[in-house]
C-alpha cells in the first residue's frame, strides 16, 4: 500500500455525514445549558451545608469565577474560530498534543466525565419535580424530593424517574436529531426566562415578602429527630456569624463554579461543523459565557438584596430548611408569591433548566463519540450516522446504557447527592490539557498579536484550572462525598472511576493503533490532519 492510499485511509470517509443544522440560537443556547445556571443556583445550598459559609459572598464569588474564565472564553473562541469541527476541543488536543495524549485525556476528560455530571442532573430533576410537588403540598412526592442518604428517601422512585427522563430524550435524538436542537433551544430559552421571572419575582416581593413566606413555614419535621419548632426570618438570620466577604472564603467555592457554570464552554465547539454562518461559530461562547454571569451574579444578587446575606447565607446552610423544604433561589421565589400561577411557572423553571442540561449533554456526548471513532480512536460503528434518521445511533445508545448505570449508583451504593463531583476533577485535568494545546497551536501555527494573545490565553487557562484541581484534591469530601459504599469512602470511587477513564482510554488507543496497523492503516496520521467536514 503506497503512502498515499494510506493516507486516503485515515478517516472513516471524505465527510462526516452530519448536516449544518445548527443556528445561532441552537449554538448559544447548548452553551447556555451547558452552564447549567438553573441547576447550580438549587444546588449550591448542598454545597452551603457542608463548608463554612462565614465570609462567603456568592456575588463575588460568581464574580471571581467568570473573571478567571476569561482565559478560556478567549481560546475557546479563537480556536473555535480556527477549528470548526464535531467534537471541537478533542480535536484541538490531540492534533497539538497527539493521538495517545489527546484521545486518552479527552476520553477521560470530558466523554466519561459527561455521563457522570448527567447521571447527576438526572437525579437533581426528579429532586425538582418532587420539590416542586412537596411545594404544593403533595406529601406523596417526599421520596423523590430527598437525597438518597436521608430517611424517607424512594431511589428506587427516583432512578424509575430519572431513566424515563433521559430515555425519552435520546429517543428523540435517535429519531429526530434536527429536532433534538430545537429542544435544548426551547428549553434553554424557557429556562432563561422563567428565571429572569423569578428574579423580579424575588425583587418585586422585596424584604418583607422573604420575612412572611420564612414566618410562615414551619420548620420542624417528624423525619427529623429533635428538629426544632417553626423557623422565623429572625430566628435564621440570628444564627449566621461572619462578615458579609472573606476573600479566603469566597474563593473556597471556586470549584462549585468549575463543576456547573463558567468552565462549560465546550457544546456548541463540539458541533462547530454543523453551525451555520461564520459569526455564530465565532461568537456564541462570548455571548453565551456572558448571559449566563449576568444571569447567575444577578440571581445570587437578588436574593442578597431581598434577604440580606446574614440569612440567605443561614438559610442555605440550614439542614431542615435544605433537606425538608428544599431552600434554594427557585423555592425561595417561589415562597415570596401568593400568585400560584407565578409559583407554578417558577416551579416548572427549575425542572425545565436540568432537562434542558440533559438534552444538550445527549448531544455533545454524541459528537465527541462519533469525532472520536471518526478518528478510528474509538470502534468505528460509533461512528456511523443513520442514513433514514441522521443520527449517531450506536453512540446514543451507549450514552444510554452507561448513564443508566451510573443514575442506579448514584442512587443507590454512595448515598449522596454530591457522591460524583469528584468526577468533575477529570475534566479540569482535560482543561488543562486544552490550555497546553492552545499554547501549541499558537506557537505551531499562529503570527503576529494573536499568537501571543492565544499563547497567553492558554497558560492562563491551564495555571486557573490547576488551582482548581489542587482545591478538589485538598477536600474530597466536600467537593467529593463523605458518603463511603462498602466502607470506601466515595470520593476514592469517583478518582478510580477517573483514573480508570484515562487508562481505558489510554488502552484503547493503543489497541486500535495496533489493530488498524494490522490493517495497513496508520491511526497516527489522523492526527497529523485536520478531519473533514
Amino acid at each position: 500500500m503506497t503512502k498515499q492510499m494510506a493516507e486516503k485511509k485515515v478517516f472513516l470517509r471524505e465527510s462526516t455525514g452530519l448536516v449544518k443544522n445548527v443556528s445561532a440560537l441552537d449554538a448559544i443556547s447548548l452553551n447556555l445549558s451547558n452552564m447549567s445556571a438553573g441547576a447550580a443556583l438549587a444546588t449550591i445550598s448542598f454545597t452551603m451545608l457542608i463548608v463554612n459559609v462565614s465570609g462567603v459572598n456568592l456575588v463575588l464569588a460568581s464574580v471571581i469565577a467568570f473573571v478567571l474564565s476569561v482565559p478560556q472564553i478567549v481560546v475557546y473562541t479563537m480556536m473555535t474560530r480556527r477549528l470548526p469541527r464535531s467534537g471541537g476541543d478533542y480535536v484541538w488536543v490531540s492534533r497539538a498534543l497527539g493521538g495517545f495524549w489527546g484521545s486518552s485525556l479527552s476520553f477521560m476528560g470530558y466523554t466519561l466525565e459527561t455521563l457522570a455530571f448527567l447521571a447527576l442532573i438526572a437525579l437533581s430533576a426528579v429532586f425538582a419535580i418532587g420539590s416542586v410537588g412537596l411545594f404544593f403540598g403533595n406529601t406523596n412526592m417526599l421520596g423523590i424530593a430527598l437525597p438518597g442518604y436521608i430517611q424517607g428517601s424512594n431511589p428506587s422512585q427516583q432512578v424509575i424517574l430519572a431513566v424515563a427522563i433521559f430515555a425519552i430524550l435520546i429517543l428523540v435524538n435517535v429519531f429526530k436529531p434536527k429536532a433534538g436542537f430545537k429542544l435544548v433551544s426551547a428549553l434553554a430559552l424557557v429556562g432563561v426566562a422563567t428565571l429572569i421571572i423569578a428574579i423580579f419575582t424575588l425583587l418585586g416581593a422585596g424584604h418583607q415578602g422573604v420575612v412572611n413566606y420564612m414566618d410562615g413555614v414551619n420548620a420542624s419535621s417528624p423525619y427529623v429527630t429533635g428538629s426544632p419548632g417553626n423557623f422565623t426570618y429572625n430566628q435564621v438570620a440570628a444564627t449566621y456569624h461572619g462578615s458579609n466577604f472573606d476573600f479566603g472564603a469566597t474563593l473556597f467555592l471556586l470549584p462549585f463554579f468549575a463543576i456547573f457554570v463558567y468552565p462549560w464552554l465546550n457544546a456548541a465547539p463540539a458541533v462547530g461543523s454543523e453551525i451555520k454562518g461564520k459569526k455564530a461559530v465565532g461568537w456564541n461562547v462570548p455571548i453565551s459565557a456572558v448571559i449566563v454571569f449576568i444571569l447567575v451574579t444577578s440571581a445570587f444578587g437578588a436574593m442578597y438584596y431581598v434577604g440580606g446575606l446574614p440569612f440567605i447565607n443561614a438559610a442555605l446552610s440550614n439542614a431542615n430548611l435544605v433537606n425538608f423544604y428544599s431552600f434554594n433561589f427557585w423555592t425561595l421565589a417561589m415562597g415570596v408569591t401568593n400568585i400560584t400561577a407565578l409559583q407554578w411557572v417558577i416551579g416548572i423553571g427549575w425542572i425545565v433548566w436540568n432537562i434542558a442540561i440533559l438534552a444538550y449533554g445527549i448531544i455533545i456526548f454524541s459528537r465527541y463519540i462519533f469525532a472520536q471513532s471518526f478518528d478510528r480512536f474509538l470502534p468505528t460503528r460509533l461512528a456511523t450516522i443513520s442514513s433514514r434518521f441522521g443520527s449517531p445511533i450506536a453512540a446514543h445508545l451507549l450514552d444510554l446504557v452507561v448513564t443508566v448505570v451510573l443514575i442506579s449508583i448514584a442512587a443507590f451504593l454512595y448515598g449522596s447527592f454530591q457522591s460524583l463531583y469528584a468526577a468533575v476533577v477529570a475534566a479540569m485535568i482535560y482543561f488543562v490539557a486544552v490550555g497546553i494545546a492552545a499554547v501549541v497551536y499558537a506557537n505551531r501555527s499562529e503570527r503576529g498579536r494573536s499568537k501571543g494573545v492565544l499563547m497567553v490565553a492558554g497558560v492562563l487557562m491551564s495555571l486557573v484550572f490547576l488551582f482548581i484541581i489542587y482545591q478538589f484534591l485538598s477536600n474530597p469530601t466536600i467537593w467529593g462525598t463523605g458518603a463511603t459504599a462498602f466502607g470506601v469512602p466515595g470520593y476514592y470511587i469517583a478518582y478510580a472511576y477517573a483514573a480508570g477513564s484515562f487508562v481505558a482510554g489510554a488502552i484503547i488507543y493503543l489497541a486500535s493503533k495496533s489493530y488498524h496497523r494490522s490493517r495497513g492503516v496508520d491511526i497516527t496520521l489522523a492526527y497529523k490532519e485536520i478531519p473533514p467536514e
